[in-house]
């Protein structure tokens, strides 16, 4: 592409491309998209960003295609690649000046070089560096500021790389560049502190700016550039010389507004200094040892004394306190139990820290987190009562949780007091003791402390087990703050039901229980929707306790379930109608059937809640599994849901609707509970089939829940399932098992299994692309057990239950291995008499003994010569089947099953499902479980004996083992 000639067309197509016509717009790009790989193309993109005269947009799109063509073509191997040539001029021509007039675009720029870089830097751009760093050093104020920033995206780019080599070079550098990066920055930040008192906002942004930028390339060189900075006398003085850094910082803040450009960059800057500390702290916490004193006395000053007042602000308290969190739990400070194991460092460390922490100054500590910084705000009050739902999203974690103040003192004191327990549990106690009685409801701050003791003995509950008596609080202090029913008391209700729902795993005596569902019901219609919340929550918490019981509950499920979704109706965010209905799903998962009386406006409900929540997928996770649970909790009954819940799954589980990436795995468990508890298949619910195939196709790992959705509809209703769907069904696994895992493998021939075990007539025909394959396994001695397990008990279905499939199949292999029908059978046994030992479950051990003699009598040479492995096989079995009637001293096979037999269900049981029921019935057909190993061996042994007559049977038992043979009969004792 000569440049020439080529600019003035670019540049025309580029301005075409900023066009909002899309029939202007689309060709192009389509043109723009032909010439990436065109030579020359890039250097004329250069030509037209650094041109400062033409149209802003135009510049801003030529610089994005030269930054994704640095991804797509600059390296030597991409397809297209650049040539060496182009490369080492566009390097040349990407750092000649520095004085784009345009921030966005010098960003854009500055990464752009940091993409180059990371390729071709030092080794190919080895003035790169020597540039930067002589350009940074220009009196002019763009270029300067251009080239630092310049100079900060590169060490950021070279800094994340990860090979042993790039961080080699990355230490080299490092080293290099070190003094001067400190210099840099000492003279820019000097700079601004002079300036701050000048008056002059636009000299003091500027200076600002550059301080802010010299110290992010502080900041990857001190983290990044160095395997042992401690050692560095550089580094380490950097380092020191933070803390004064931040004072001066701070104190600048009293001089520049609360809202202004300068005072946002002025705080990102404090922010910056305190995110050098943390990020060393994490990736060198023995070179941070001589920063821990320091650190410390720093954070706590300002953050817990008089000192901070005025200059702090919540996002620098809240760093402080992630600096003394990471120090107060930072294993490498933590010594061995055994002090002699510990390291020289790791004692050292633990020595600062145990001087720090004084009795008087954890004291304070603990005191101010809990009467200054648990102290619900005035801003926090408003937000209360002008929006209670968002007050109680930002209260479980919203957004921004991580970075705000109130979850991160409540995780400082939560540390702190596991670190400490033993000397802050009586400063803990020693505020209880002083708030107990009722509060006045006139006095507002003492209700706020109150509050704030109470979230930090429910912070510390598992501290404080076995310090406070908190059944006898309970009952004498907190069921009484509850019954206030004042709206001044509704921070301490809602904190006191909070607090219940904290100490309910820890220390809650089950017969006091009934009280706290007394006290639940009651909140649960209490006229704060914070408090009513709340309670909801802490219901979650009991009925998910493990030592909940379902007969305590019950006289009070009815009132809860009405109150509960009167919530789930009245609020309106997305979030808090989730947050609802888990606290429902808990309840109807832990009362099961019980819920049977009370669910019908939820039923009614969830179809409007869905159609409303078209937008909003996760709140739709939430109906789903609330659905999960309504139908565990309907069983048969759930066919009545139907005509919602089919069209739920429909939608869930289609891979071709964009919400399935949000719904499927809930989707489909649904879809798995519905069949488990449909009584009998319908033409909607056997129509979703159709989305069963892409989900195969996907091998994902939910497809262990397809293959129980399989077998749910074979157990359900095999002959319409199968007639609709084997042929699609059969090819889907056809093509799957030689791609899938073990693990897999083994799921698609368990459905291959059942389907045979329910359906032994059709189900030979309905996979008999499968089959083969199974017989391949077994003639050539498939190596892993589990799969040559169910190899077996598939060949043992159909021997035993189909033996002209059977017949027919021997003859198709014989064909295929070139052997005699006569002779491949014989080598099957022979493979299913040595492949025993894979074979762990006794109704499989079972099955196959039945098949095998299923061969006898037989007057064939083969079956005759294979007679040992048979009766051993059979013996086996009878071992692991037939149990001893001690009184009796007779045999009895304990796989028989009676239609008299109802399983018995325990109170912590849940009741049998319909596919259960299903099970049940089957097995009342299943040979193993309805013919008798033992009568079985003694019938076939009579008829092989008539065959053969006494002297040829005798001939054929000489052939088995005399121990095998004892044991044999001993088993047939009284046939």
């Amino acid at each position: 592409m000569d440049l020439n000639s080529a600019s003035s067309v670019v540049l025309q197509v580029l301005t075409q491309a900023t066009s909002q016509d899309t029939a202007v717009l689309k060709p192009a790009e389509e043109q723009l998209k032909q010439w990436e790989t065109q030579p020359g193309f890039y250097s004329v993109l250069l030509n037209i960003f650094t041109n400062h005269t033409l149209d802003i947009n135009v510049r801003w799109l030529a610089v994005l295609y030269f930054k994704h063509g640095i991804d797509r073509y600059w390296r030597r191997v991409a397809p297209h690649a650049l040539s060496e040539e182009e490369k080492s001029t566009l390097r040349a021509g990407l750092i000649t000046n520095f004085n784009e007039p345009i921030n966005q675009i010098a960003t854009q720029i500055a990464v752009l070089i940091a993409k180059v870089a990371r390729l071709d830097c030092p080794r190919q751009w080895p003035e790169l560096i020597p540039t930067l760093v002589e350009s940074v050093k220009v009196q002019d104020d763009l270029r300067q500021h251009r080239a630092l920033l310049t100079f900060y995206h590169v060490t950021k780019t070279l800094a994340s790389k990860r090979l042993a080599a790039d961080r080699k070079l990355f230490y080299d550098l490092a080293s290099g560049i070190y003094n001067f990066a400190c210099s840099l920055w000492n003279h820019h930040t000097d700079t601004f502190l002079q300036q701050v008192s000048s008056g002059n906002e636009a000299a003091v942004l500027s200076s600002l700016e550059r301080t802010l930028l010299s110290l992010k390339v502080l900041r990857k060189l001190t983290v990044n550039g160095f395997v042992e900075p401690h050692k560095n006398m550089e580094v380490m003085g950097f380092l020191h010389g933070i803390f004064e850094r931040l004072k001066q910082f701070l104190e600048c803040s009293r001089s520049i507004g609360t809202d202004n450009v300068c005072r946002d960059r002025l705080e990102k800057t404090i922010i910056l200094f305190t995110k050098v500390l943390l990020d060393f702290l994490d990736q060198h916490p023995i070179s941070f040892t001589p920063l821990i004193q320091r650190s410390l006395e720093f954070s706590v000053s300002y953050v817990f004394t008089e000192v901070g007042e005025g200059v702090t602000f919540e996002r620098f308290i809240v760093q402080c306190m992630n600096l003394i969190k990471m120090i107060v739990k930072n294993y490498a400070y933590k010594p061995s139990k055994n002090f002699e194991d510990s390291s020289p460092e790791t004692l050292e460390a633990h020595k600062i820290k145990m001087a720090f922490f004084t009795y008087p100054t954890l004291t304070e500590i603990c005191r101010r987190l809990v009467s200054h910084y648990f102290l619900l705000t005035e801003e926090e009050l408003t937000m209360w009562e002008e929006d209670p739902e968002g007050f109680t999203v930002e209260e479980t974690g919203g957004d921004s949780w991580k970075y705000s103040l109130r979850p991160c003192t409540e995780v400082l004191f939560i540390d702190i007091f596991h670190e400490y327990n033993q000397t802050l549990t009586p400063v803990l106690l020693e505020m209880m003791q002083t708030l107990q009685g009722p509060t006045n409801v006139e006095d507002m701050n003492a209700l706020l402390i109150k509050d704030a003791v109470y979230n930090a003995v429910g912070l510390a509950a598992f501290e404080l087990f076995d310090s406070v008596d908190f059944d006898q609080w309970f009952k004498t202090q907190l069921l009484p703050e509850l019954q206030v029913s004042h709206n001044r008391y509704k921070p301490l209700r809602r904190r006191v039901i909070w607090l219940i729902g904290q100490w309910i795993s820890v220390k809650f005596k089950s017969d006091l229980r009934p009280r706290l569902y007394e006290a639940i019901c009651n909140l649960l219609q209490d006229q704060d929707l914070v408090v009513r919340i709340e309670t909801a929550t802490t219901l979650k918490l009991t009925v998910d306790d493990f030592e909940f019981r379902t007969d305590q509950f019950l006289p009070y499920l009815e009132t809860m379930f009405t109150l509960l979704f009167q919530l789930l109706q009245q609020v309106t965010e997305c979030d808090t109608k989730m947050h609802v209905l888990h606290v429902l799903s808990c309840v109807i998962e832990r009362v099961n059937i019980q819920i049977r009386p009370y669910v019908g406006c939820l039923v009614q409900y969830l179809p409007l809640l869905w159609k409303q929540s078209e937008e909003h997928n996760m709140l739709r996770c939430a109906i789903l599994t609330t659905l999960i649970h309504l139908v565990q909790g309907l069983g048969a009954d759930s066919k009545n849901l139907y005509p919602f819940l089919l069209p739920v799954i429909q939608l869930s589980t289609d891979v071709s609707q964009p919400p399935h990436v949000y719904l499927l795995e809930d989707g489909l468990e649904l879809w798995l509970v519905t069949l488990e508890n449909s009584p009998c298949v319908t033409p909607e619910l056997l129509r979703i089939f159709q989305n069963m195939s892409p989900l195969l196709e996907l091998s994902s790992e939910n497809l262990r829940t397809c293959f129980k959705i399989i077998n749910g509809y074979i157990f359900l209703s095999s002959t319409e399932f199968l007639q609709t769907y084997a042929a699609g069904l059969c090819q889907s696994f056809y093509e799957l098992l030689p791609e899938i895992t073990t693990e897999g493998q083994v799921q698609v021939l368990k459905v291959v299994e059942n389907t045979l075990k329910v359906n032994p007539v059709l189900g030979p025909q309905m996979f008999q692309r499968i089959l083969p394959y199974v017989f391949r396994g077994v003639i050539e001695g498939e190596r892993y057990p589990v799969v040559m397990s169910i190899y077996l008990a598939v060949m043992g279905r159909v021997l035993l239950q189909n033996a002209s499939f059977f017949s027919s199949l021997l003859n198709e292999m014989g064909h295929e291995f070139n052997q005699e029908m006569d002779q491949l059978l014989g080598n099957v046994i022979e493979m299913w008499v040595d492949r025993m030992d894979n074979i762990t479950q006794p109704e499989r051990k079972k099955l196959s003994a039945l098949a095998l003699l299923s061969l006898l009598p037989s007057d064939n040479s083969v079956i005759q010569d294979k007679f040992c492995g048979i009766i051993n096989i059979s013996v086996e079995a009878l071992h692991d089947v037939m149990t001893e009637d001690p009184e009796t001293r007779t045999y009895k096979d304990c796989m028989l099953m009676s239609h008299h037999e109802e399983p018995k269900v325990t109170e912590d049981e849940e009741p049998p499902t319909e596919q259960d029921k299903r099970k049940k019935m089957l097995a009342l057909k299943d040979p193993v479980h309805t013919v008798s190993l033992q009568q079985f061996i003694y019938e076939k042994l009579k008829a092989q004996q008539e065959i053969l007559g006494e002297q040829g049977f005798q001939s054929l038992m000489e052939t088995v083992d005399t121990e095998i043979v004892t044991q044999l009969q001993e088993f047939l004792q009284g046939f």
